[in-house]
């Protein structure tokens, strides 16, 4: 499995950013500007949640497993396997989904004087902020369940051939 790649993740919010100051800028000059939803850093932020939750959790059966503790519940390689792609897929629909937010906000930054266009500016700041959260919890979710290098192909414990 690939690691995700910052670079990538940036890529997708700049993007998804330039793109919907664009659509924002477009839809404005014919009438109204669809809302960002107060709900948007509520789900973003919970799923950063379940992200964090997730890893700090296989982080710790791990360390016992390591450790040998006799009461250490194992963890199953598939399931981990999940949690990481549930992590990564999390972490590109963020991108994607804060570039917009992002894109939008950037967009109502010209018109705070009106209170409900100060609003929606709000909540797509802190749809960004959720979003970078989900970005990091995914990235230290993956970091807890990556495998040690395996150090036996470069030969340094191998025995002389006589």
């Amino acid at each position: 499995m690939r690691e995700l790649r910052i670079r990538l993740l940036a890529g997708v919010f700049v993007v998804a950013g330039v793109l919907s100051w664009a659509g924002a800028r477009l839809w404005n000059s014919v009438g109204t500007l669809p809302s960002v939803p107060l709900a948007a850093p509520i789900v973003l932020a919970l799923i950063a949640v379940v992200l964090l939750a997730t890893a700090l959790s296989l982080r710790a059966r791990l360390k016992a497993q390591r450790e040998r503790q006799p009461d250490a519940k194992g963890v199953d390689p598939m399931m981990a396997a999940r949690a990481v792609v549930f992590g990564q897929a999390s972490a590109l629909v963020a991108a994607l989904v804060s570039g917009m937010y992002g894109g939008t906000g950037v967009f109502l930054l010209e018109s705070l004087d009106i209170p409900a266009r100060r609003d929606q500016a709000i909540y797509a700041g802190f749809s960004v902020l959720a979003g970078i959260g989900v970005i990091a919890a995914a990235i230290f979710l993956e970091h807890v369940c990556k495998l040690p290098e395996d150090d036996e192909h470069d030969g340094a414990g191998a025995a002389p051939a006589a």
